[in-house]
């Protein structure tokens, strides 16, 4: 039981996790066919980890004595991660299915496509900053600039609806994150109310 915890705990078995389901979309690139069948699934799991990374924390509030909320809480950073490298493979995969530079300015822009770029752009400083030492060497603004995932969740929420002219899929991914995050914000309004004054 201890080894099996063990494994389960480790780093690399949760990373191995989140990157099975790159399997598929990385062997798809290589099998010579167009890679535009694979530019959706790229993109939706990058909306998808980081819509439950950001969940977490209301989760935690409404249900906190949940262990496996507690457990992928410590993992946050590792989700967010996963995020921007779905997000990466989505964007390589786009410039290399437009197959030029003129191409990818002509198409810049369209409404769901520069909202994406500004979402991906997004993603690259809070990626580089998700480890142990930017959080001390930043202090406080570590979590000023991480902040800045609630810019990008709107940004992808409009690229994701825009690009397909279909908003049912996406909002079925942002509206729990909406519904929690209202709620996160109700209930800490609440208690800057009723906090006693010093």
């Amino acid at each position: 039981m201890t080894a099996l915890r063990t494994i389960l705990n480790a780093p690399v078995f949760f990373w191995a996790i989140l990157a099975l389901p790159s399997i598929g979309m990385i062997a798809g690139a290589f099998s010579g066919n167009s890679l535009e069948p694979l530019l959706h699934p790229t993109g939706e799991f990058a909306a998808r980890f980081m819509i439950i990374a950001m969940i977490l924390t209301p989760l935690r509030m409404l249900f906190p004595s949940a262990r496996w909320i507690a457990w992928l809480m410590k993992r946050r950073r590792y989700l967010g991660v996963a995020a921007f490298g779905y997000a990466a493979l989505h964007t390589l995969y786009y410039l290399i299915d437009l197959g030029s530079l003129s191409a990818v300015m002509a198409d810049v822009t369209k409404f769901g496509i520069w909202t994406g770029w500004i979402a991906f752009l997004i993603f690259v400083p809070l990626a580089a900053t998700s480890n142990a030492m930017s959080v001390r060497t930043m202090g406080s603004s570590w979590k000023t600039l991480q902040r800045f995932v609630y810019v990008a969740a709107v940004a992808t929420l409009l690229h994701w609806m825009f690009i397909h002219n279909d908003f049912g899929p996406a909002l079925v991914h942002f509206v729990p994150l909406a519904a929690l995050e209202t709620y996160r914000i109700w209930t800490n309004l609440m208690r800057g109310r009723t906090a006693p004054a010093t």
